[in-house]
């Protein structure tokens, strides 16, 4: 049965934002009682998602532009093509946000989504391009994102499948990332931290685990580990680690 979707105050409002764009806002509310998880499938746009203490429901507004020739094809456009919903899917909670393709038009579409949400529900994010933020959000969180820039603060365990952009942690639990390209950084994480990378440079600071590094191609710093630090493989540019208090382990 299909989980039942809550889109109180829903608001619209229709403007131009520029020559061609337009924008329209969206806001939905869903009930978090009894969930265990909140699941994010996004196109285009920038994410942000922030964990609230003694919260018990899913807040989300979401910003819709693109490019159209006028407001009539605009509003054609976001009721043919636009898939916005926010339900429960079991014990988790799913939100969709993205457009469908479109024949015949060329333009560029996107949703910006603010997603408030209880801080002790798990969070889960598969996400097409653009920016993301994350802040307090106590469980897991797990990424698959296609290009933009990931930023996460205060947080669980965290899981990401990148393809390209930076990647900037802070205060997280474990940390298991799989990066094609793009910096990393990750500052003071309180588990273990595994990093495979295939280029771009990593920065890694106050570890409570261990660390273990498979990269391709860039430079790596990490300092204050307090367990084992292995170096499966560091491809090419400098290798430099300090202030690590259990052993080293480098494959040639």
């Amino acid at each position: 049965m299909r989980g039942f979707i809550v889109m109180a105050m829903f608001a619209v409002s229709l403007s131009h934002a520029g020559s061609h764009n337009y924008s329209e806002v969206r806001n939905l509310e869903l009930d978090a009682s009894g969930l265990s998880g909140l699941f994010i499938d996004a196109g285009a746009g920038a994410l942000i998602v922030n964990g609230v203490e003694g919260s018990d429901e899913i807040v989300v507004i979401a910003t819709i532009v693109l490019d159209a020739e006028d407001e009539e094809q605009a509003r054609t456009l976001i009721e043919k093509r636009l898939r916005l919903d926010l339900e429960r899917a079991g014990d988790r909670a799913k939100l969709k946000a993205g457009f469908s393709s479109s024949w015949g038009w060329d333009g560029d579409a996107a949703i910006d989504l603010d997603v408030r949400m209880p801080a002790q529900l798990s969070l889960r994010i598969d996400d097409g391009s653009g920016p993301i933020t994350v802040h307090d959000i106590a469980s897991t969180v797990r990424i698959d994102d296609g290009s933009g820039l990931i930023e996460l603060g205060n947080s669980g365990d965290i899981d990401i499948d990148d393809g390209s952009g930076s990647i900037r942690l802070e205060d997280t639990g474990g940390v298991k990332i799989d990066d094609g390209s793009g910096s990393i950084t990750i500052v003071r994480a309180a588990g273990d931290v595994y990093v495979e990378d295939g280029s771009g440079t990593i920065d890694i600071r106050g570890v409570q685990g261990s660390v273990t590094v498979d990269d391709g191609s860039g430079d790596i710093e990490i300092d204050d580990v307090e367990q084992d630090l292995i170096i499966e493989e560091d491809g090419s540019g400098t290798l430099r680690y300090t202030n690590v208090r259990g052993a080293v382990q480098q494959d040639d």
